[in-house]
């Protein structure tokens, strides 16, 4: 299972993320743990500056946008 935190203050464009997230991984089939995130702390231990941002498994893949769903499918595979 994968692990996924979405980083982001809890706005619409944050949560709007973790959503699709789960959307995509259960079209792919693929299981995961999402995790939204609003600790300005964890924020600038990953060294992101603009959210919403995409951790996973504890790696930082995306930052400061909404994740297209082609994008999404390929960090789940």
């Amino acid at each position: 299972m994968k692990q996924i935190k979405v980083l982001g203050s809890g706005c619409t464009k944050c949560v709007k993320t973790a959503e699709l997230i789960e959307q995509v991984a259960n079209e792919q089939g693929v299981a995961v743990s999402v995790i939204k995130e609003t600790d300005p702390q964890t924020m600038l231990a990953y060294g992101v500056m603009s959210t919403p941002a995409v951790v996973i498994d504890e790696k930082l893949v995306h930052a400061g946008s909404m994740p297209q769903a082609v994008q999404i499918k390929e960090w789940l595979k």
